[in-house]
C-alpha cells in the first residue's frame, strides 16, 4: 500500500488511535521519501500537531511511523523539523557513488515475514526456509534469498527496515497458581491464623547462610521459630509439619506471601492432611504479612543479627530454637497487641496500650479452651509458664544463645 492513499476520512485523533491499534501486525511500505514528508506535512498540519497535547502527539507519532515504516529515531527527528520550520523538506544528497544493491527491499519483506511466523530461527535455519520455499514449493519470491550467506542475512536483520518492522512486543503474562486463596485472612479474634516468612541469614564468598523459618499466630502473637540449611522440599517440609504441630491451639489458616518456598504442591498436599486452609498475600497489599515480617526484625534480627551463619549449624539453631526461645518468646516475652481507633474521615489508626505474653493473650480469649488441641491443657501450658520467672528465663536463654554463637567459630 503505497502513501498516495486518501486517509482523509481519518479526522479525529481517536480514529487515528483505533487505527494504530487494529493495524498493529501490518505493516505499510512504497512511495518515495519526497512522498512521504509531503504526505507527512499534509498530516501533521491537518492534525495541529504544533499545538497538541502531548498524547495526542504520540498518537501522531505513531500512526506516521506506521505508514511511512521510519524508525523512531527519524521520525523525533522529522517531527522536530516541523515544529521549529513548519515544514519537512527534503535535502538533496550529494552526488555520490552507490552500489547495485543485491537484495532488495522485497527480499528483506520476505525475511521479516520468515522470522515473524517461525519466531526469528539462526541464520542457518533460516536459510534453508528460504532453500525449500524455492526449490520444494516453487516459491519465485525467494529466488535470492536462498543462496544468501549467513553473515549477510544478520545484516539484513540490521537494516532499517527490519528493525522498524520486524519487531513484536507483548506484555509479560503473570503465571497464576491455583494454589492457595489470594486474600488477606480474616481471624475474627480466633487463634490459629497462622502467618509465616523467611528469614536469610547472608551470603558470604558463595556460600549460602541458614534460612529462619518464622510461625506466628496473627491474634496471640504466639510465635514459633525454625532454621534449615535451605528452603528445598527436603529441609522445609519436616520442619514446617512439626512447627505447626508445637502451637497449643488448632490451626485453621496457613498464610504466606507469593515465594515458591510455600507456594508448591508439597506444602499444599501437607496442609490438605492437617486440614488447613493456605492463603497468600495479594498483589500491591505490602500489609498482607506485616505481623510475620515485623517479627523478623523485633525478634530474629535482634537476638541472630545479620552476619552469615553457615548452613552446617543448621540443626544446633534448630535446637536452640525448639529448647529454649521459642518457650522464652511465648511465655516470658511481653508483646505489644494494637488498638484501631477509626476517625470521621474513615482513617485507621493503631496504638499500642496492651503489653502481655503471647500465653496470657491466650488465656483472656473467651471460650479460650474450646481452641486449644486435644492433648493439650491449661492445666499443662500453666506449669511451663511459671516454672521460672521472666528474667531467670531469659538469662537462660542468653546464655544459650552465647554458647551456641561460640560453637559457630569452632
Amino acid at each position: 500500500m503505497t502513501l498516495s492513499m486518501n486517509d482523509n476520512q481519518l479526522v479525529t485523533i481517536e480514529q487515528l488511535e483505533a487505527f494504530v491499534s487494529v493495524s498493529r501486525d501490518m505493516s505499510f511500505v512504497g512511495g518515495t521519501r519526497r512522498e512521504k514528508y509531503l504526505w507527512m506535512e499534509r498530516l501533521l498540519t491537518r492534525f495541529w500537531y504544533r499545538s497538541s497535547r502531548k498524547k495526542n502527539k504520540s498518537i501522531i507519532k505513531q500512526y506516521a511511523m506506521k505508514m511511512t515504516g521510519y524508525s523512531d529515531a527519524q521520525m523525533t527527528r522529522l517531527l522536530k523539523e516541523y515544529v521549529k520550520t513548519k515544514h519537512i523538506v527534503m535535502k538533496e544528497s550529494k552526488t555520490r557513488p552507490r552500489f547495485a544493491k543485491r537484495y532488495t527491499a522485497l527480499d528483506i519483506a520476505r525475511l521479516i515475514e520468515t522470522d515473524r511466523v517461525h519466531r526469528t530461527l539462526s541464520g542457518k535455519a533460516t536459510r534453508e526456509i528460504f532453500r525449500r520455499s524455492f526449490e520444494i514449493f516453487s516459491d519465485e519470491r525467494f529466488v535470492r534469498l536462498k543462496d544468501i550467506s549467513i553473515s549477510h542475512l544478520y545484516n539484513l536483520r540490521e537494516t532499517r527496515q527490519y528493525t522498524s518492522n520486524s519487531l513484536t512486543f507483548t506484555k509479560t503474562s503473570s503465571t497464576r497458581s491455583v494454589i492457595g486463596e489470594r486474600r488477606k485472612p480474616f481471624p475474627d479474634q480466633k487463634p490459629g491464623y497462622i502467618r509465616v516468612d523467611s528469614v536469610h541469614q547472608g551470603d558470604m564468598e558463595g556460600e549460602k547462610g541458614v534460612y529462619h523459618i518464622n510461625l506466628v499466630d496473627e491474634v496471640t502473637q504466639w510465635e514459633i521459630v525454625c532454621c534449615v540449611e535451605a528452603i528445598r522440599e527436603e529441609y522445609l517440609l519436616p520442619v514446617l509439619t512439626e512447627a505447626l504441630k508445637s502451637f497449643p491451639f488448632t490451626i485453621f489458616n496457613f498464610h504466606s506471601d507469593n515465594g515458591s518456598e510455600y507456594i508448591n504442591h508439597e506444602v499444599a498436599s501437607m496442609l490438605n492432611e492437617m486440614v488447613v486452609k493456605q492463603t497468600k498475600s495479594r498483589s500491591r497489599h505490602s500489609n498482607d504479612n506485616a505481623l510475620a515480617e515485623t517479627k523478623n526484625g523485633s525478634v530474629i534480627r535482634k537476638h541472630m543479627g545479620y552476619i552469615h551463619i553457615s548452613r552446617q549449624h543448621a540443626d544446633r539453631i534448630q535446637s536452640f530454637y525448639k529448647t529454649y526461645f521459642n518457650h522464652y518468646l511465648n511465655f516470658h516475652r511481653p508483646s505489644g497487641y494494637a488498638h484501631t481507633i477509626t476517625n470521621k474521615k474513615g482513617r485507621e489508626k493503631k496504638e499500642y496500650h496492651l503489653y502481655e505474653t503471647p500465653y496470657e493473650h491466650l488465656k483472656k480469649i473467651p471460650n479460650s479452651d474450646t481452641y486449644l488441641k486435644p492433648e493439650v491443657t491449661f492445666s499443662y501450658l500453666n506449669k511451663l509458664a511459671y516454672a521460672t520467672d521472666d528474667n531467670t528465663c531469659a538469662t537462660i536463654m542468653q546464655k544459650a544463645r552465647d554458647v551456641l554463637f561460640k560453637s559457630f567459630r569452632t
